[in-house]
Formats: C-alpha cells, structure tokens, sequence
C-alpha cells in the first residue's frame, strides 16, 4: 500500500477519476457507495502514481510512510475494505 485515504474523505470521486489503475472504490455506481463512510485505496492494485494526492480537496490522501500516528489505524480500514 502506497496511500491510504482518512476520514476527512468527502467523497467527492476527484481521487477516482484521477486514478488511472481505478484502485480507489467505492465508486457512485457500486452497491456500498451510499453507506461507506469514505472511499479506500485497494493495496494490491495501487500503483503509487500520486495522482490522487494533489486532486483531494480535504488533503486526505496521505503517503503511507508520512501518515500521523494518529492516523495509523486508518492503514487497516483501507485495507479491511478490500478483504
């Protein structure tokens, strides 16, 4: 895993549409969009390309190696997301 999404995540698919590996889910067509809470970087499919990073308008996206420590967890709910 390269990135992984936080919870200030509005949803708002700019990292998606950016994405050219379409690692990022959920997306508005899929059946979960309406009740997750944010989107989630798929770790085995992410390329880390970065072009997510600079189109989120909430700064969500963070490098892995860069993540806050208090935002640790959040590397286990994007990858729960996939599993």
């Amino acid at each position: 895993m390269a990135y992984v999404i936080t919870d200030t995540c509005t949803k708002d698919e700019h990292c998606i549409e950016s994405c050219p590996v379409n690692c990022i889910h959920p997306t508005k067509d899929e059946a979960d969009f309406a009740t997750a809470p944010q989107l989630y970087v798929n770790p085995a499919e992410c390329i880390d390309c970065g072009a997510c990073v600079p189109v989120c308008p909430t700064g969500s996206i963070m490098v892995l190696e860069e993540l806050p420590e208090d935002a640790k967890g959040f590397i286990g709910q994007n990858a729960a997301y996939y599993n």
